[in-house]
């Protein structure tokens, strides 16, 4: 029953997204794309009256004494926020800091229902402790309970503390009580806007895409009017092409007194997802490939495939965040057979939700990326010291 729910979800998830991005034409879908603009007009009378009351303080925040980096972004998905998290973590630690990532962990598994239901229903407070998902010392939980990016980074970071709750205020209180953390990053923290105290905002914007479509969600991908960008401290354009000078100035325009960070994701090895064998960038050049992907931006990935040579022969793509099921994955061999690839690829962020197959008739490989800096900074050494060590 929970497959047949999380498939029909997956399904109206991807019409809704053709829909709004005018892949769908004919009257049902135009008409679909005026409601949604009607309650994307109410969307965002909601989040300017929910500042308001954080403004006037009539909705509360609080502050746990220790520095807080908010890293996220205006948009829905795709801007490659889990790398640069991921690389923010690793030059805290490096520098001394001891660190705590507070995710939500989007699509990890819930709370059995009966137990929400319950403390809804009395209105009790949520005591339940966030999950660990690392300690700074072991990986505790699956990328199920978890969620992949959260998974993902304890994965990658295995000295620093990983924890997942909507509650972040209690998580962090939790990072500093239990683990002695004196720096916290919330993942995908922008929106929280309960947790201030000594807060810096960095804020993604994929050069690409920078505002999705201009509308905001349900019509479009935009969590925040683009004005919003106000807030941010930092402002990281990811994805950099070179070709930034508009963006850069709209971005001016928006918010003149952000520091401004251009950064590319750069691949670093091929990783096999079964054995952990790695390979370098050359593996793929002259090869022929099969892509699969369940992530926001599928098309980014396959793009960078093929810039390093790959043939790309076939590519399946999944929404964001697919669970692959063992068929689902034999059935990608099968066809990637039929088109004479060599080997599958996919990314770090679905490598983490692969079953285990009973059988491997092709080689399936993550890429594994790390961000760098080409703007804004020399190193992202500099960059953190000028954002978390500021005096």
């Amino acid at each position: 029953m929970r497959e047949q729910l999380r498939a029909w979800a997956e399904t109206a998830e991807t019409f809704v997204l053709e829909v709004i991005f005018e892949e769908r034409k004919g009257k049902r879908a135009t008409a679909l794309r005026g409601v949604l603009l009607v309650l994307s007009k109410l969307f965002g009378l909601a989040v300017k009256a929910r500042r308001f009351l954080y403004d006037v303080r009539i909705l509360r925040d609080y502050t746990v004494g220790i520095q807080v980096i908010a890293i996220g972004n205006l948009t829905v998905g795709g801007t490659g926020k889990t790398p640069v998290v991921e690389k923010f973590a690793r030059e805290l630690k490096d520098q001394g800091r001891t660190v705590a990532i507070l995710s939500r962990g989007y699509k990890s598994k819930p709370l059995p229902f009966a137990t929400r239901l319950k403390s809804r229903l009395l209105l009790r407070q949520d005591k339940t402790p966030p999950r660990v998902v690392s300690d700074g010392k072991s990986l505790l939980l699956d990328s199920e309970a978890a969620g992949d990016e959260p998974y993902m980074l304890a994965s990658n970071l295995r000295d620093v503390v990983v924890l997942v709750d909507k509650d972040r205020v209690k998580a962090g209180l939790y990072a500093i009580e239990k683990f002695g953390c004196d720096t916290l990053l919330l993942d995908d923290g922008y929106q929280y806007w309960k947790l201030r105290g000594r807060r810096h905002d960095v804020v993604l914007v994929d050069c690409q895409q920078p505002f999705g479509n201009g509308h905001l969600l349900p019509r479009g991908t935009l969590r925040e009017p683009p004005s919003h960008l106000a807030r941010a401290r930092t402002v990281f354009i990811t994805k950099s092409d070179g070709q930034t000078e508009k963006l850069r100035e709209r971005i001016r325009q928006l918010n003149p007194a952000a520091g401004i960070i251009e950064c590319v994701h750069h691949p670093l090895y091929f990783e096999d997802v079964f054995t952990g064998e790695r390979v370098g960038l050359e593996l793929v050049k002259g090869r022929r490939v099969a892509s699969l992907s369940g992530i926001a931006l599928p098309e980014s990935f396959e793009r960078g495939l093929v810039e390093l040579g790959a043939d790309l022969v076939y590519s399946k793509r999944f929404a964001d965040h697919h669970r692959f099921t063992q068929q689902e994955v034999i059935n990608v061999i099968n066809r990637s057979k039929k088109r004479q690839a060599e080997m599958i690829l996919t990314t770090q962020k679905d490598a983490v939700r692969f079953p285990k197959l009973d059988r491997r008739d092709l080689p399936i490989y993550f890429m594994r990326v790390e961000i760098q800096i080409v703007r804004g900074a020399k190193s992202f050494e500099e960059c953190v010291r000028q954002i978390c060590f500021r005096r």
